[in-house]
This record gives C-alpha cells, sequence and structure tokens, in this order.
C-alpha cells in the first residue's frame, strides 16, 4: 500500500510523481486510467493522440480538494505512459487516411483506384487491431481488480473498452455527452471511424440497453431515421431542444431527472469533450457551436450517482492541444471528476 504519511495534498505537484501529482505506482492504485493515444479517422482538427501526455502534465495544477467528492484519490489513481507503437501506428494511418480523405473529396472513386483500395483496408485492419488491444489491456486489468477509465483519442477507442465492460457487468447503459451523434455507419469508408463509435457499439454489443444522448447539434439524416428506428435503444436530447425547455421556464435539475431516469442501473460515462461550449475545448477535432458549461455536465453526472445508478466506467475522448495549454487543463480536470465519479459508485 502507498504511505500516504509523507504526502501532502495542498503543496505543489511533485512531477516525478504519477496523474495529479498523486505518488501511486500501477500496483497500490485501484482505477487505472488507460490512454490510447488514436486519431486515424478524424475528421479535422489532429492532436488528441497526444492529449494524454498534455494531459497529464496539466493534472499536476489540479487541486486534489473537492468538496462534493472529498478525497476520492486516496484510493490510487494511476495513468501508465501512452504505448509508443500504438502512437506511432496511429500516425502512420492518420497520414494515409489524409490522402484517402482528399482523394474522396475531390471526387475520387474507390474502385478506380488500387492504392486507395489498399488504403482503406490497411487503415480498417489497423482499427481493428486497435480495438482489440484495448479490450485485451482492458481484460487485464480487470483480472488485476482494478477500475479503469479510457483517456483518448478519437472516440473510436471507446469499442473494446465497452466490449470488455459488457463481458464483466452484462448489460449497461452509456449516458453520451457529445456533439455528434457518432452514429454514421462506416463513414467515409472507415469501419471503426470515430463518427460510427456508437453505430458500432450498438451493432456489435447486445449488452448495451440503452444510449442516452445528450448535447447533439451536429448530425446528418441517416442518424437520425438509425434513432428513431432503434426501438427505444436509443434516446437524444438535442442541445436546441435542451436550451427551448430552458428559455420556457423549465429547470435543469427537470431535465437532468429526466435524463436520468432513462438509464439502466449499470452506467458509462461517454464524454466527448465537444460537448461542452467550443469556448472550453477550441482545438477539438470537430467542434460545433452550443454545448454546455462543464459545471452543467458534472450536475448531470453526479446526478447518475446520486439516483443509486452504478458508474462502472467512463471513457473521455477529442481533447485537443493547444499552444496555451487551454484545452489540457480544462481536459485535465473534467478527468478529475470522472475518476471521483467513478471511485464514489464502486466504494
Amino acid at each position: 500500500m502507498t504511505d500516504l504519511s509523507l504526502f501532502d495534498p495542498n503543496a505543489v505537484s511533485n512531477p516525478n510523481n504519477n496523474i495529479f501529482g498523486l505518488p501511486f505506482t500501477k500496483e497500490d492504485a485501484k482505477l487505472i486510467i488507460l490512454p490510447v493515444p488514436w486519431e486515424v479517422t478524424v475528421s479535422r482538427h489532429e492532436g488528441t493522440a497526444r492529449a494524454p501526455e498534455h494531459i497529464f502534465r496539466s493534472s499536476l495544477l489540479v487541486e486534489l480538494f473537492d468538496p462534493t467528492l472529498k478525497d476520492k484519490w486516496r484510493k490510487g489513481y494511476y495513468m501508465p505512459s501512452p504505448d509508443k507503437k500504438i502512437l506511432l501506428k496511429s500516425d502512420y494511418l492518420r497520414k494515409e487516411a489524409e490522402l484517402y480523405i482528399n482523394y474522396i473529396t475531390d471526387g475520387g472513386v474507390l474502385l478506380e483506384n488500387k492504392f486507395m483500395c489498399k488504403t482503406i483496408k490497411e487503415i480498417n485492419a489497423g482499427s481493428l487491431m486497435l480495438n482489440n488491444w484495448v479490450y485485451e489491456n482492458t481484460n487485464d486489468l480487470f483480472a488485476q481488480d482494478k477500475l479503469v477509465g479510457i483517456l483518448g483519442g478519437d472516440l473510436s477507442t471507446s469499442l473494446g473498452y465497452y466490449k470488455a465492460l459488457a463481458g464483466k457487468h452484462g448489460g449497461f447503459g452509456i449516458l453520451q455527452i457529445d456533439a455528434h451523434c457518432s452514429m454514421r455507419k462506416a463513414y467515409e469508408g472507415f469501419m471503426y471511424s470515430h463518427a460510427s463509435a456508437m453505430y458500432n457499439a450498438l451493432e456489435e454489443i447486445s449488452d448495451i440497453n440503452k444510449i442516452v444522448q445528450v448535447g447533439i447539434r451536429d448530425f446528418c439524416e441517416a442518424e437520425w431515421d438509425y434513432i428513431a428506428n432503434s426501438n427505444g435503444r436509443v434516446t437524444t436530447y438535442l442541445d436546441v431542444s435542451i436550451k427551448n425547455r430552458i428559455a420556457e421556464g423549465e429547470s435543469w435539475k427537470s431535465i437532468v431527472d429526466e435524463i436520468v431516469s432513462f438509464l439502466p442501473d449499470k452506467v458509462v460515462l461517454s464524454y466527448d469533450i465537444d460537448g461542452l461550449d467550443p469556448k472550453l475545448c477550441p482545438n477539438t477535432s470537430t467542434p460545433v457551436y452550443g454545448g454546455f458549461e462543464a459545471a452543467q455536465i458534472f450536475y448531470l453526472c453526479n446526478s447518475v450517482l446520486k439516483s443509486g445508478r452504478k458508474i462502472i466506467g467512463f471513457n473521455l475522448n477529442e481533447i485537443g492541444i493547444s499552444t496555451n495549454e487551454w484545452d489540457e487543463k480544462v481536459g485535465a480536470r473534467v478527468l478529475f471528476d470522472l475518476c471521483n465519479l467513478l471511485m464514489t459508485s464502486n466504494e
């Protein structure tokens, strides 16, 4: 066990310690944050593959005192270094994906270009490899009796994690904070696109009983039709609808209570940072105007906890990197909140 008798949580963080300046080892920590440095299919801005290492540095500025969920960190949070082989694979396939995206954007026909056919096949194979890597690493941590959260990387990094959670917990629901539905089928030809993350989760994991989406404000007609035909498996709260209800006098509490009522007993928090107002995440891959304050989303997630539902995991994705480290600072604070919520729900 880690001896905390000489650790001062009020002091400046020791950079030689781990995430949030905490002195835990992987063996002693109860909660492991698995970094997944992957961004092969991102649509616009790059950077999220390198978010884990930047968030690690910014986490040293996060104050450990949280009067709402006090001292949960004492059970131990730990984040291993991002896997360099995964990052290198992401970098290589990202360049291939850019060539392919530019080709089809310019009107190129896939079947008329053998090189592009090979490229899309290689990217899909790499994404499948990544899914298996996340699944195996998560299961390995579960076998060590650890709680596990995922830090991306883009949203596609969550699929293997959800499969591992299904194997451990059986049926569960997902509370998806996001600007996008992420329910396109094989977007741009990528079987495991970040824009297809929730579609793939529903299609491949029957144990996902429910997805409740909050803050959606950018989606296509095919996604809307898919949701409408999901037999109630998906409930979507559009950003504009929420804002209209608040403007007409409803409280955020009443809307939150309604959102939580749709969730089953076991819940995963899927937090795409672009669900927030872009002022909090200007360098995310695909920012969309609108969104929430971070405090509003914490209130929502904490309401899941207060409802008696069990939070079994979280994934935090699409955090960009910036010269002033603003995105990373916001991401580090959100990560700390998610860790505290997961730990509290599993005490």
